[in-house]
């Protein structure tokens, strides 16, 4: 026993293959929806643009994502984040989010996230004495993205808001028929990324009391179905051109004190756990669009799945392309949840992971 207790106390890593760097990251959720963020032991990630770098890193390390993001390390529901400089001038860093089938345009939980560590981390000067928020640029994929860091000390605390790129709605009332649960209208909006917007309702299903599983059926077969049957384009970038998954809600879309709930099934059916804040910026720009709320009328949107809050207001009118846009302000709490080595044993057959459906 007190030589396990001795070996226990010396630091240090387990025996691995010194030929490959540890991955180190510091774990966050925000809204119950996980981040793991890459601190030290990735490649470096070519490419003259930040969308270049995502094409890099797709091409050439992709096995780093599945390291992170799948079993044994992560699990088919983790969400990560590799940082990477930003050739934007007025960038504090740019960042790559990882999933589990490859790689996001924009991420709202993350960017909530990301804003509280890089102001504890050192990523952006520290605040003048007294300061009670701090402004961090996030060059995401889709963009630049403002997080405002609420501090004391020069610590984060408290939520965090940001605002997003033009956000818009792209179709409504789209015609779909989804083999199986027959001909429906569907919306598509882009918050950072395309989602379409459904009520569970009209799939038989109750978004406060459906079982997981028949929620996650349900939105995929919406998602196959709308790309299968309609063509996703951005105004701006062919690289933004996807859909990034199918967003059940309660149907509630008119304005209301009261919280609003959906759920999002993104990527290879990986579930949110929180409300989804790019997820919340398409569906404001969606409910703008519509005339269902003003500007700079607060919502509350509410995850099925945990039960967690984000909040969110179209801040002013923009342009994408000619798309009649918003800025959308979410705001949302992120914590910290630890730190960890990832290493590899060259002969380990899973080292590179592998998930279970």
């Amino acid at each position: 026993m007190q030589a396990m207790e001795k070996a226990l106390a010396v630091p240090g890593l387990p025996p691995h293959d010194p030929g490959t760097p540890a991955l180190s990251v510091v774990d966050m959720h925000t809204g119950g929806e996980p981040l793991r963020i890459v601190l030290a032991g990735c490649p470096e990630v070519v490419g003259p643009t930040l969308l270049a770098k995502r094409r890099y890193m797709r091409q050439h390390l992709d096995h780093l994502r599945r390291r992170l993001i799948f079993e044994p390390r992560g699990h088919r529901d983790m969400y990560g984040a590799v940082l990477v400089p930003s050739e934007l001038p007025d960038a504090h860093l740019g960042v790559l989010f990882l999933h589990n089938e490859g790689y996001s345009s924009m991420c709202g939980h993350a960017v909530l996230a990301l804003g509280r560590f890089a102001l504890d981390f050192g990523l952006v000067p520290a605040p003048p004495a007294g300061a009670r928020e701090v402004r961090v640029n996030i060059h995401c994929p889709c963009g630049l993205v403002a997080a405002f860091v609420e501090c004391e000390g020069g610590r984060s605390r408290g939520p965090v808001r940001f605002h997003s790129v033009p956000a818009f709605a792209l179709a409504t009332d789209l015609l779909v028929d989804v083999p199986g649960r027959g001909k429906m209208l569907v919306d598509i909006a882009y918050g950072g990324a395309f989602y379409a917007f459904v009520s569970a309702e009209k799939l038989g299903l109750d978004i406060c009391s459906a079982k997981t599983r028949d929620l996650v059926d349900a939105a995929s077969a919406v998602t196959e179905a709308v790309k299968a049957q309609f063509k996703i384009n951005h105004p701006e970038s062919e690289d933004l051109s996807f859909l990034y998954g199918t967003i059940l809600t309660d149907g509630k879309d008119p304005y209301s004190e009261e919280p609003t709930t959906n759920i999002c099934v993104f990527a290879d059916e990986q579930v949110d756990r929180s409300p989804t804040g790019s997820g919340v910026t398409a569906r404001i720009a969606l409910q703008y669009h519509k005339g269902l709320l003003e500007l700079n009328q607060t919502r509350a949107f509410k995850s099925s799945a945990t039960g967690s809050v984000f909040t969110g207001k179209a801040v002013r009118e923009a342009k994408c392309g000619d798309f009649k846009a918003v800025i959308v302000e979410v705001s949302g709490q992120a914590h910290y949840t630890g730190t960890a080595s990832f290493t590899v044993e060259d002969d380990d057959p899973l080292k590179d992971g592998f998930l279970l459906k």
